[in-house]
């Protein structure tokens, strides 16, 4: 917040870019308030959790060997088996909407407010008209709040990175 303070004082900042989505809700530590004060953007990346929110995978062992987030504590063995708890949930709620999962987690970053862009990767065509069909969904109060719950109560088991990484972000 205060690098972002900083830096708004010397040039107009169009955005800051940040991991944040359904599970990675770090920016809503000061970052985002910080944004909307200062009328700048959030660009989210990962809105779907790097695959997990969207159903992509469920274990290390759906990944392929070189895969880089084979190493990211948040898809480690044990808490893996805690966080498809929540990738279960989203794929649920998606079922009842007749939507995807991918799409339930992009639109909860859209109704988070205007001035929030999430990025998603897309690989493929349909990944491409998968993310876009979010745009036509929208989230009840009432699912946004047992979204943020499913995430809050048991929390997100793991980091985002390993430590070496988290460290350098935390800083």
């Amino acid at each position: 917040v205060q690098t972002l303070r900083r830096a708004c004082a010397v040039h107009p900042i169009a955005a800051v870019q940040s991991e944040y989505s359904l599970w990675t809700r770090d920016p809503e530590r000061g970052i985002l308030a910080a944004c909307r004060e200062l009328g700048v953007a959030l660009v989210a990346y990962s809105p779907l959790g790097r695959g997990f929110l969207a159903g992509n995978f469920r274990s290390l062992g759906d990944l392929p060997a070189d895969d880089a987030r084979r190493s990211m504590p948040r898809f480690q063995d044990a808490n893996a088996a805690h966080n498809v708890a929540i990738a279960d949930a989203v794929r649920e709620l998606a079922g009842r909407k007749g939507c995807t999962p991918a799409q339930i987690a992009i639109a909860w970053v859209l109704a988070q407010g205007d001035t929030i862009l999430p990025i998603p990767g897309m690989k493929t065509r349909r990944h491409l008209a998968d993310n876009l069909g979010a745009l036509a969904l929208s989230l009840t109060r009432a699912e946004l709040e047992a979204l943020r719950v499913l995430t809050e109560r048991p929390p997100v088991r793991g980091e985002r990175y390993p430590p070496v990484m988290q460290q350098a972000l935390d800083h």
